[in-house]
């Protein structure tokens, strides 16, 4: 798949054969561009579009409306001097089109590296285009580029024609090996300058696509308001109908002949969509009549879920589009300097124990509650990966998730891949656990969970005995075969990760014999915590933890502390700000997790643990923390692992600190959303903080003292959520606005960030641009 930026066309005549609506509406969205007759608007001082049509009527309308500068109902008197040639004719009539023109066209204008003549189409089923092709030319010519706009309306003609039709919608291009890279230019200039998002993908993805997402929805309406018709003549029926009836048969009105082409011409694609479809009536029809409320929750919340959660992505994910078409989102925060943090607030729930939640949640036996849930793309993902595998469940609605488990062994296989957004716990957690299922799955993730290395889970599942396919560099997507017997192994983690360390548990779970996992420092023990709040024996001593396969899981109450990473960034904040005085409430303090807690203490932090109490074997506090000179220290390489998610934030503290911060032993930080390190480098590089990068760490010379600490700057966060809110923190003590782009992931981890920054202090806009 492609996409480009704006367009030029720079054609001298562009010959479009059919005026109905797709043919009129690019005429019209071409005029509206600047392009036909004598123009200053850059096609070039003289250039026209003519039209091909077997009606005259639609020809004579057309030039009245100004669309088209002449036109004729046969072709071969318009085919000299076209140098870009729109086959907008239906597709049970692109052959008899095609030999038309090849008859008319001169020999060889379609052939070369740079063919005289481009040919496209817009049809929406290219297989059945191609063939056509081959049988008229013999081959696929080099100046044929095949083609789809993703647009329409129910009305037809060229009385209906649209300029803007095509504004933002789709146009699938899909080029064989043979076609010309210089006529794909061509169309695809001719399609942005309708402002068209310009794709690619190959024939056969394209209409099985299609088959599913428009040609299967408007079968299916078609056959439903026939069949009401036919049982009540008179249409009385119609008159009690609501708006989701008329929103759902809509598309009913378009034009029939059209879509009996479509339906003859894609045939095999759009039988097998039906296919699918009729099989998942019969389940549904199936639970109604058995009265199987949990099989009905579970298909009506997976699809309820499924449509609002494709809507809110913000990153290319085959969850938007099966084929991944939605724009990307370029979000780009811009932080001014100043300002004080004061205030309470509740940052939102912890995200470790959120993926937790629902995982141990849906594999348990009755229904599990759950509140504080993070409602982050990261942990929307995990649910909707659970939906995916037939659990029923219910929400999120302000923090609150209801899971029906299925039991050990009661998860389905998903239809396709498992998205996990760019939760790299996700991914690992999830491969450890579906290594023990019957069926197999593929783990796929966004470009940047994509880069990141999967072999350290990877390589001790297999010594389970799970097979395990890895991308290159033992990268995601990882495909995990399923129905292996998998057994207990002693393992030492060669580093400190709770990720391994819970993907090998939660194996460990269906694996035969004993799973004993050892750990070279402590790493956050959620997984071992809430297995034991399910019911599940799990045994700690010393730096190893080990539990034994077979058991099962119970239902529990699971209340979600707020997570301490993302309270960081406000910590960090108040600490560095004079006059700031500020409370996070109900923050998870877990032992495994303070190491932000006690080294902010030794850099001189105004720091308080109140209220604090046990919520669901997790413990929680509120934090008090006000305005203190901070001071550089060499941090403890014990606590490295304690807070190794919260270094970002610590580095800016550090830059505002009296002193050097020296920072060793954080390997794990190069192996992040980003390498940390040397991004974090690199940012604090462009605002003037001296420091000096190592292979393990870096030290950080801060400027304490000053009322500016530093300047401002551009930042480059490179998707990486956590870099950007750091810089945002960074601007309180800035000497002029700090600008960090690609800023969208923050919602994966913080949902509601820049809301709640401005709520104690800080002045921070977001300004959101489409990338196509």
């Amino acid at each position: 798949m492609v996409g480009n930026g704006p367009g030029q066309v720079a054609e001298s005549r562009i010959l479009i054969v059919g005026l109905g609506l797709i043919g009129g509406s690019l005429a019209a969205a071409l005029r509206a561009a600047g392009f036909g007759g004598i123009s200053a608007s850059g096609f070039g001082p003289a250039n026209e579009i003519v039209s091909c049509d077997p009606d005259p009527e639609e020809i004579a309308r057309g030039i009245a409306m100004g669309l088209i500068d002449r036109g004729d109902t046969r072709l071969a008197p318009l085919v000299q001097g076209a140098s870009l040639i729109v086959l907008a004719v239906p597709v049970l009539a692109m052959e008899s089109v095609m030999a038309e023109l090849a008859a008319a066209l001169p020999a060889g204008v379609l052939d070369g590296e740079t063919p005289r003549v481009t040919v496209t189409d817009v049809g929406s089923t290219k297989a059945a285009v191609r063939d056509c092709a081959l049988r008229v030319f013999g081959r696929m010519p080099s100046g044929l580029v095949l083609g789809h706009p993703i647009a329409g309306s129910e009305k037809s003609g060229v009385a209906a024609a649209n300029p803007r039709l095509y504004v933002n919608h789709k146009v699938i291009l899909t080029p064989s090996a043979e076609t010309a890279p210089a006529a794909i230019a061509r169309v695809r200039a001719l399609w942005q300058a309708c402002r068209a998002q310009v794709l690619e993908m190959d024939v056969e993805r394209h209409d099985q696509v299609l088959a599913r997402t428009s040609h299967l929805p408007h079968l299916l309406a078609f056959s439903l308001v026939d069949t009401l018709a036919r049982q009540d003549e008179r249409l009385d029926i119609f008159r009690y109908a609501a708006g989701g009836f008329r929103d759902f048969t809509r598309i009913a009105g378009s034009d029939p002949v059209m879509w009996r082409d479509i339906f003859v011409a894609n045939r095999e694609a759009v039988l097998a969509s039906l296919d699918d479809f009729e099989a998942g009536v019969s389940r549904l029809r199936q639970a109604v009549e058995a009265g199987d409320g949990d099989t009905m929750l579970a298909i009506l919340d997976r699809a309820s879920h499924a449509r609002r959660y494709f809507d809110s992505l913000l990153n290319q994910t085959s969850y938007q589009a099966e084929y991944q078409m939605q724009p990307h989102q370029r979000l780009t925060f811009r932080a001014a300097p100043g300002g004080r943090v004061a205030g309470r607030i509740r940052v939102p729930g912890d995200k470790s124990i959120s993926h937790r939640s629902i995982m141990l949640g849906a594999l348990a036996e009755g229904v599990t509650e759950v509140k504080g849930f993070l409602e982050g793309e990261d942990s929307l993902a995990t649910l909707q990966a659970f939906r995916e595998m037939g659990v029923a469940i219910e929400g999120p609605h302000q923090g609150r998730v209801t899971v029906h488990g299925v039991g050990m062994h009661g998860l389905k296989a998903p239809s396709g891949p498992l998205y996990v957004g760019n939760a790299g716990t996700a991914m690992r957690l999830f491969s450890g656990l579906l290594a023990g299922q019957a069926f197999d799955t593929e783990l796929i993730g966004d470009a940047s969970l994509t880069k990141r290395p999967m072999g350290r889970v990877a390589d001790p599942l297999r010594q389970m005995g799970a097979v395990i396919d890895t991308a290159e560099g033992g990268r995601p997507p990882l495909k995990i075969h399923g129905g292996q017997r998998l057994k207990g192994i002693d393992y030492d983690m060669p580093m400190a990760s709770a990720q391994v360390k819970s993907c090998l548990l939660l194996a460990g779970l269906y694996a035969d014999g004993e799973t004993r996992v050892r750990e070279p420092a402590p790493t956050r023990d959620h997984t071992e915590r809430m297995l034991a709040g399910f019911g599940y024996d799990v045994v700690r001593e010393g730096d190893t933890c080990w539990l034994t396969g077979g058991g099962k899981l119970t239902a529990a109450l699971i209340d979600v502390p707020s997570d301490i990473s993302s309270a960081t960034f406000f910590l960090v904040a108040a600490a560095i700000s004079p006059g700031s005085n500020l409370v996070l409430e109900h923050v998870g303090i877990n032992p495994t997790r303070i190491g932000v807690i006690n080294i902010l203490k030794l850099m001189g932090a105004d720091l308080h643990l109140t209220n604090q109490r046990e919520v669901g074997g997790e413990p929680v506090a509120d934090l008090h923390i006000r305005y203190a000179p901070l001071k550089g220290i060499d941090i403890p390489v014990d606590q490295v692992p304690l807070a190794i998610d919260e270094f970002p934030a610590l580095f800016i503290a550090a830059a505002n600190a009296t002193g050097t911060t020296r920072l060793r032993g954080a390997e794990e930080l190069r192996v992040k959303e980003s390498d940390r390190i040397q991004a974090m480098a690199d940012g604090l590089a462009a605002i003037g903080v001296e420091h000096v990068v190592r292979e393990d760490g870096i030290d950080i010379v801060g400027a304490g003292g000053s009322d500016v600490a530093y300047g401002g700057g551009r930042i480059d966060s490179l998707g990486d959520h956590r870099i950007a809110m750091a810089f945002v923190i960074a601007s309180l003590r800035a000497g002029d606005d700090i600008v960090i782009d690609d800023c969208a992931n923050v919602a994966t981890s913080f949902p509601g960030f820049v809301e709640l920054a401005r709520t104690v202090g800080l002045q921070v806009n977001e300004d959101a641009e489409v990338a196509g």
